[in-house]
């Protein structure tokens, strides 16, 4: 009776509702992306890249480039101009630091294999891939280091260089029941439909705007401003349609200023999109990192001690530190938790952050090493879960603001046939096939920041919301209009959202799920506003339905317009907030062969009031589908004696195809959170990934019998 309950309450993926108000434009090609943006004098960009991974370049030879048909201009060290942000004073009394972001063209040192060392210019994309080819550098080579880190025995500790300890250090060792194991993500690449691209135009000496791929049009204004050292409202940003980003686009990277810096030098728009081997060298990767967990319990299965260690790789010139031991602080209640994390400084470019950042490393690690507990135990994973429930966050003591985890657990067991699921592995077959079960959670913080939305009611009835946020796929305008329509009872068809747009009102970077509770809250508050306005203007004491045409009318007004700014509340800091994620996975393992199959996926997520359920759902699919690229498929490969990616195409950086996915079931456990904000609603964009590949592990697991821990889970491991 119980399951049958929260059913109802549940949200199913078959759910009706506003379809993207994007959508039209972006199926017909209205919708225009970066690269496609056609100005006047355009001219066109090409990357060099570094054939070393470590050294100096010795000699660049642009000679026959400059004079190839069409070319302006190729930047190089030598010749360009100084990016007045990247300049340091010397201090000869301490040794050199990490000098943070990499500074494009400003001396002659390379630190990874693939980066820019010089910059074509020309009249057309072609003749600048051409002269590109031209080019020709001569090296003092170094020694390199690209060998990703095996253990805790080198590197750095981030942050306060401290371990975390809570209760007793490595109590895990004295539980009657333990294990020990070690688990390996490999180098991730970006590798969204869209390829990076930007499009530089001085206006003026000190004048720039940019058509850009960003999750953020104001903190790329800002960083860019920095960079050029201009005021910040000299620089204008653009970024209608994100075609993907994933975290790829949340910083200005290296190419960005290459651009600008182009188009300062032959005084016309400059157009640069990276190519796809760029990809793997110019915007960050999740990166390679090692893990070990040490886990015991009673012999019920009680917790008494985790310790979880990891070493990630970064860069020489820079630190990017993703924490992926922090899950396993405050996924499960647990008295004794230990963590230490490293990073290991190598000749590659900076990671960066990735869907799931961290967590979703941490918890494949997590959640692969409590399922191995759980057959140790002999106990039922999801029993296992339960018995060490967390009512409260473990790693402060407060109150969550809202958990339903444990109503997700019973949704999603009973969509995929837990009961089916046998305990022995590789004990059940379908037509040949050996079949497993595996399940993994996942937590991520549920945020709320600052925003401001412009609201204006005009006198035809329409109604224009006003934001700078960027919309990199999830659906933001289509919730935003959802939110208003609801607030101010009107139709959705007649609401218009802006956005993307760094002269519009203030609004953060869209990254870390926190879009719709940041920025709906504004949409929500000043849709509030709006409607309080128009109840004075009515005056006795105002309506419950509004007639905003008519009020318009005999006030005789063109529109009335708010400002509002919104922000999170003392709750925020009161509570614990987070949301919370679990994956079910049915795999069929060919005994043979070793080839692996989805077969079914279930995935619930408990993230406050669903606002808009299509594209929540295609927010979950997405999620559990970049999942199952983890799990089975993505592996960045760098041949260490050349420092070099071997695999940097889509031919051979293998992600899910449709061939590859089974009809994804998502499901809402759908009740609100009464203290993030005023819609109830939390982030799931990274929950919906955390914790895929563990289900995915461990199925297979359940499957053959054969645990592996170091992804992706290829046939040769199988057989």
């Amino acid at each position: 009776m119980m399951e049958e309950a929260l059913f109802k309450k549940a949200i199913p993926s078959s759910a009706d509702g506003l379809g993207r108000i994007d959508g039209r434009a972006k199926v017909t090609g209205q919708a225009k992306y970066t690269a496609e943006y056609k100005l006047d004098n355009m001219v066109y960009a090409v990357l060099v890249g570094s054939t070393i991974a470590k050294g100096t370049v010795a000699t660049i030879d642009t000679a026959k480039a400059i004079k190839a048909p069409g070319v302006l201009s190729v930047l190089t060290y030598l010749n360009a101009p100084k990016v007045p942000g990247h300049q340091k004073a010397k201090n000869p009394g301490k040794p050199e630091a990490k000098s943070g972001p990499l500074k494009v063209f400003n001396d002659n040192k390379i630190f990874f294999n693939g980066q820019p060392i010089a910059m074509v210019i020309a009249d057309t994309f072609e003749r600048a891939v051409y002269a590109a080819s031209l080019v020709k550098a001569t090296y003092n080579k170094e020694k390199h280091d690209t060998t990703p880190p095996k253990d805790l025995s080198r590197g750095a500790a981030p942050w306060d260089g401290k371990d975390f300890v809570r209760g007793t250090a490595d109590a895990w060792k004295t539980a009657p029941v333990n294990l020990q194991e070690e688990y390996i993500q490999p180098t991730e690449v970006h590798n969204p439909m869209e390829l990076h691209a930007i499009i530089a135009r001085w206006d003026a000496p000190d004048k720039l705007t940019v058509w850009d791929k960003t999750q953020g049009v104001q903190a790329t204004q800002g960083d860019i401003a920095k960079a050029f050292k201009l005021p910040v409202e000299n620089v204008q940003v653009n970024s209608k349609y994100v075609g993907g980003a994933f975290g790829s686009a949340l910083q200005v990277w290296p190419h960005e200023i290459a651009a600008a810096l182009g188009a300062q030098v032959v005084k016309r728009p400059v157009k640069l999109v990276l190519t796809r081997m760029d990809m793997f060298t110019s915007v960050g990767y999740r990166p390679y990192t090692w893990q070990r967990i040490g886990i015991g319990a009673t012999k019920d299965g009680k917790l008494i001690g985790i310790t979880h260690e990891a070493a990630g790789q970064t860069s020489v010139y820079e630190d990017f530190a993703e924490g992926p031991i922090n899950t396993s602080k405050g996924l499960y209640d647990c008295p004794n938790v230990t963590t230490r994390y490293k990073l290991v400084s190598l000749n590659v470019n900076t990671p960066t952050w990735m869907r799931g950042p961290g967590e979703a490393t941490g918890a494949f690690a997590l959640e692969s090493a409590l399922d191995e507990l759980s057959y140790k135990l002999k106990m039922d994973p999801i029993e296992l879960r339960m018995k060490n429930y967390a009512k409260t966050d473990p790693d402060n003591k407060k109150e969550y603001s809202s958990k339903f985890l444990d109503e997700a657990y019973k949704m999603g067991a009973d969509r995929i046939g837990w009961d089916a699921r046998k305990q022995e592995p590789a004990s059940v077959k379908e037509n040949g096939w050996l079949v497993g079960y595996g399940m993994g959670s996942g937590m991520f913080g549920a945020y709320r920041e600052k925003a401001v939305v412009r609201a204006t009611m005009n006198a035809d009835g329409t109604l224009l919301l006003q934001t700078a946020v960027s919309d990199i796929g999830p659906g933001t305008g289509t919730a935003m209009v959802l939110i208003a329509s609801k607030q101010l009872d009107i139709p959705t068809d007649k609401i218009r959202f802006e956005n993307g747009d760094s002269s519009l009102p203030d609004a953060p970077m869209q990254g870390g799920s926190a879009t719709t509770s940041t920025v709906g809250s504004a949409v929500h508050e000043a849709c509030s506003i709006l409607k309080e306005k128009f109840q004075q203007l009515m005056g006795n004491g105002g309506a419950d339905k509004l007639d905003y045409v008519k009020i318009l009318k005999d006030k005789n007004l063109p529109s009335v317009q708010v400002l509002t700014k919104s922000q999170p509340g003392p709750n925020n800091e009161k509570y614990s907030m987070q949301s919370w994620s679990v994956h079910f996975v049915k795999v069929l393992v060919h005994p043979t062969t070793g080839v692996t199959k989805i077969d079914k996926v279930v995935c619930v997520a408990d993230s406050g009031t669903i606002v808009s359920p299509k594209t929540a759902r295609s927010q979950i699919v997405g999620g559990a589908i970049g999942g199952i690229g983890m799990a089975l498929m993505e592996e960045g490969v760098i041949d260490d004696r050349f420092g070099r990616y071997v695999n940097n195409n889509l031919a051979d950086y293998h992600v899910p195809v449709n061939a590859d996915i089974p009809q994804i079931e998502a499901l809402f456990v759908n009740k609100p959170d009464p203290y993030i904000n005023p819609m109830g609603s939390k982030g799931m964009g990274e929950i919906a990934l955390i914790g895929m590949a563990a289900a995915v592990a461990n199925a297979v697991y359940n499957a053959t019998g054969k645990r592996v821990r170091d992804l992706p889970i290829t046939p040769d491991k199988l057989i």
